[in-house]
């Protein structure tokens, strides 16, 4: 699957001017609000029809503003999730699952129904009401109904925005299998890292309107000029790690590239692949191997770039085997350690840095 973009729009507080190329995967288009994200999945899903601009679906054209072509959302062969479910009151699940079979296109085969219900876990709630479900069960259900379908692109416009922390973490792991075992590109809406950081395959990465990076998740997270746009805070990196076992105290064993991490809180099977989203600000570095230290987690790096922000603070990027860790320390720390690229040092994390919502199972980065 390729989907092309390339639109503008002018709206009475900004100009939407983007162009862009997703292919099979996650693709996932971040940025603060306002930057225009849900304006470019509602362009893209037929809702939405920019002043000028080309949208193609695996070559197929479906806007096209000089030519007049406009496909109309249902031709579009599109499911399209919002943050609120949208399911219908009067049905019960069963039945809003049956309204998106009706949508399959003539001639063209949808995905067993069965395997669906289960790989969203919704086979008890089928007799209920939406009234009668959480926040949690809606999304499922929703996502259900849209790849009963038979979608060639599912579109996700931030889907867990309406949901607390506790029901986030319920439905990630859901959306995890979604997007290894349904076989559908999905173009996944959202202005949390930690979500991306989780799910994405490539990002998007929005400013005022346009398109400021784009590339692999992992890369693009991990750049140190990419912190202002993710912010101080959420910036990090996402690391390959694979589980190689879970000790007596709690602590998982995991290896990376160029060590072994302790980590807590890893629900996942020795053997298993899984991702580990690591915040710069949780990253200490030391130019000699520390000992007599409390953290178990000394991985050596090398230093690949630096970037000075406008305050005190500066970020590094580390190259830690084939992956790219990311370092925030003080620019006076910087200087007084004279890191610059090239430089072989060390890099410290503490196991309880990693929250548990941070460690997605079964999804590596490409």
């Amino acid at each position: 699957m390729s989907l092309s973009v390339r639109i503008c729009h002018s709206f009475s507080d900004f100009t939407l001017d983007v162009a862009f190329e997703a292919g099979p995967g996650v693709t996932a288009i971040f940025g603060p609000s306002g930057a225009g994200k849900t304006s470019i999945a509602s362009a893209v899903a037929g809702l939405f029809a920019p002043s000028r601009g080309v949208v193609e679906l695996d070559g197929r054209r479906l806007y096209d503003a000089q030519a007049r072509v406009n496909v109309p959302p249902h031709k579009r062969r599109i499911g399209t999730v919002f943050q609120d479910g949208r399911l219908f009151p009067h049905l019960s699940v069963a039945g809003n699952l049956d309204f998106g079979v009706r949508y399959v296109p003539r001639g063209r085969s949808g995905p067993d129904r069965e395997q669906v219900i289960g790989l969203m876990d919704i086979a008890a709630l089928l007799e209920r009401r939406p009234l009668h479900l959480s926040g949690g069960e809606k999304q499922r259900v929703a996502l259900a109904r849209a790849l009963l379908m038979a979608p060639e692109l599912l579109i996700m416009d931030e889907p867990l925005a309406a949901l607390d922390g506790p029901r986030k973490d319920e439905i990630l792991p859901y959306l995890e299998r979604l997007a290894d075992g349904a076989n559908v590109p999905i173009l996944y809406v959202s202005h949390s890292v930690a979500e991306i950081a989780r799910l994405a395959d490539q990002i998007i990465v929005l400013r005022d309107g346009r398109v400021a990076r784009s590339g692999n998740v992992g890369e693009v997270l991990s750049d140190p000029e990419v912190v202002p746009l993710m912010g101080v805070r959420e910036a990090g990196s996402v690391l390959n790690a694979q589980v190689l076992g879970h000790d007596a105290d709690g602590l998982s064993r995991l290896a990376v590239n160029g060590g072994t991490l302790l980590i807590p809180g890893v629900q996942a099977d020795p053997g298993m692949h899984i991702r580990l989203r690591v915040l710069a600000q949780d990253v200490l570095l030391s130019l000699e191997a520390p000992s007599g230290l409390s953290s178990y987690n000394v991985l050596p790096v090398v230093v690949e770039a630096l970037h000075r922000g406008d305050g005190p603070g500066m970020a590094v990027s580390l190259r830690l085997g084939g992956d790219r860790l990311l370092a925030r320390v003080m620019a006076r720390a910087a200087e007084e350690m004279r890191l610059r690229p090239g430089l072989a040092c060390y890099a410290i994390l503490k196991a309880t840095a990693v929250p548990r919502g941070d460690i997605g199972a079964g999804r590596e980065l490409g």
